[in-house]
């Protein structure tokens, strides 16, 4: 960690690239490998992430929303990007950067259409979402005639590709349920095909897919979760890829005479202790959960408890029992010890969600 850099995610090139690898390695040769950039790479530093992504062999990038395609366009970023969740009204933005829209249903297929006509585009590529029982976005196979008829009907739009999403495959108590979704998708899929006269890129494999399912890869999968650390298999297999860092700012010794840490009078002193003072508060991504002890952060190799509230900008732990400790020393949120599904289980959630919840304005460093 920077010396002069008070608190930073760092991103580990190592650990991504064994994880690119791992992935990679239940693919065939031919199968393309799409990357997931959406949230600011789950919080990882989309440009930096992408680029590194890029040079390791990834086919595609996939983002949520316009805005975080044109960051990675405007960041240098030359891999087709899909963006999942377009909305209606950014279609001129998205073929202004050269970005390929995920398109759920008729009616933003037909507004987007019109926009490609509009700006003078002779062909433009489009993915294909299809409903297989994730029931959020989607053509369901009810909708699949009228689908048909317009895509016969309008040469310029061009299908790139053919996706659906799994909704449980990491959970083996809903093997059935996958194997039910890829069973539609490979009836409904088929019907584009003979449609168009073409075969587009076929893709439904997510992260646990491709670990669980992997004989269902087809032309693409799409790997988020995984390549930044977490294996629906055995998490032996991958590496985190992001630790959170800072360094402790201050260090005051306090016996119960001095009472209590922080707002509200909930961090108790009991007997004489040091108490550290970090950089990084809720507005940081630190959820207020994690204080009152709930948690503990890693000081110099050793697990240490939050005692107080977590402030905003702020957070204090409890160095009592760590010899040698100083001002300067660095503190490890998560990493490797403890790992973000460590403080995922603390707060009942996923590692999804400790990973996206790190603001922007902490520095995101790439490291070796």
């Amino acid at each position: 960690m920077e010396k002069e850099t008070f608190a930073q995610m760092e991103i580990s090139t190592k650990a991504a690239l064994h994880n690119f690898k791992y992935f990679r390695s239940y693919l065939k040769k031919e199968t393309k490998l799409l990357i997931l950039i959406k949230a600011n790479s789950y919080g990882h530093g989309a440009v930096d992430f992408a680029k590194l992504m890029e040079k390791a062999g990834a086919d595609y990038f996939a983002v949520a929303h316009p805005v975080e395609g044109i960051e990675l366009r405007q960041g240098g970023i030359k891999n087709p990007i899909i963006v999942l969740t377009t909305g209606t009204d950014y279609y001129k933005e998205i073929i202004e950067n050269g970005l390929e829209p995920g398109i759920p249903n008729l009616y933003s297929l037909k507004k987007f259409d019109a926009v490609v006509k509009k700006m003078g585009v002779d062909v433009y590529p489009v993915h294909i979402k299809l409903d297989t029982g994730m029931h959020r976005l989607g053509f369901m196979e009810k909708e699949l005639p009228e689908l048909l008829k317009f895509l016969k009907a309008h040469k310029e739009i061009k299908v790139q590709s053919i996706y659906s999403h799994l909704a449980a495959s990491d959970e083996k108590k809903w093997d059935k349920f996958t194997l039910g979704q890829i069973a539609l998708y490979d009836k409904m899929a088929p019907q584009i095909d003979e449609a168009i006269g073409y075969h587009p890129i076929h893709h439904i494999l997510n992260s646990a897919g491709i670990e669980r399912f992997s004989k269902y890869q087809k032309d693409m999968v799409r790997l988020g979760i995984g390549i930044y650390g977490v294996s629906a298999v055995n998490q032996k297999n991958v590496m985190p890829v992001a630790s959170l860092k800072c360094r402790i700012l201050q260090i005051k010794e306090l016996t119960p005479e001095d009472g209590t840490v922080g707002y509200g009078r909930h961090g108790k002193i009991t007997r004489p202790s040091k108490i550290a003072t970090l950089p990084l508060g809720y507005a940081d991504g630190i959820n207020r959960h994690f204080g009152r002890g709930a948690t503990k952060f890693c000081v110099n190799g050793k697990l240490v408890p939050t005692i107080g509230n977590i402030c905003m900008d702020m957070c204090m732990i409890d160095v009592t029992d760590v010899k040698d400790v100083k001002v300067g020393d660095i503190v490890t949120i998560f990493g490797d010890k403890p790992t973000a599904i460590d403080q995922a289980k603390v707060l009942d959630t996923i590692p999804y969600e400790v990973y996206t919840s790190i603001a922007k304005r902490v520095k995101r460093v790439v490291v070796r």
